[in-house]
């Protein structure tokens, strides 16, 4: 039997823009908010940011079996994205206008399988260290017991505006 999914994102320019005028911590509120959209990424997966603060960022996704692998499992890549978005948009919480951060590594473990039936995951970044040039952030995915699915740490790179 044949699935399909529909996916629309808005053009990712606006919030390329936005990121150049607003602080971090003001750009990730703004989508958090809906008064910017989320980026192309995150519509795709089913992320949605759902808190953020200095700090902290938190992203939920309700797996399902568009997500999955040749195994009958969601992909690690999902656990991998969410870790990485929050982890990375934690550290963006203290970057300034026209300064951004990207991932230049992380180390992701994965603890169990996630499915169809595991329900709602959020990933939870955390600031670690945030220097002039590099900084570091730790997350972890759980459901909604919190149960430990993926832990990840990462190293940023700052990136200049311009």
């Amino acid at each position: 039997m044949s699935r399909t999914l529909s996916v629309s994102w808005s053009d990712p320019a606006v919030l390329a823009a936005a990121g150049q005028r607003m602080s971090g911590l003001d750009c990730l509120r703004a989508i958090r908010d809906g008064a910017l959209p989320p980026p192309p990424i995150a519509q795709l997966l089913g992320l949605r940011l759902v808190e953020v603060q200095p700090g902290q960022a938190v992203f939920e996704c309700v797996p399902g079996e568009h997500h999955y692998n040749p195994i009958g499992v969601v992909h690690g890549g999902l656990a991998m994205t969410m870790l990485d978005s929050a982890m990375t948009c934690a550290i963006q919480t203290h970057a300034p206008a026209g300064r951004g951060f990207t991932t230049v590594e992380a180390k992701t473990n994965f603890i169990r399988p996630i499915t169809a039936g595991t329900g709602l995951i959020r990933a939870v970044g955390s600031v670690l260290h945030v220097g002039s040039r590099l900084a570091t952030a730790e997350g972890r995915v759980l459901d909604a017991a919190g149960k430990l699915y993926a832990h990840a740490t990462t190293t940023c790179i700052v990136l200049n505006g311009g």
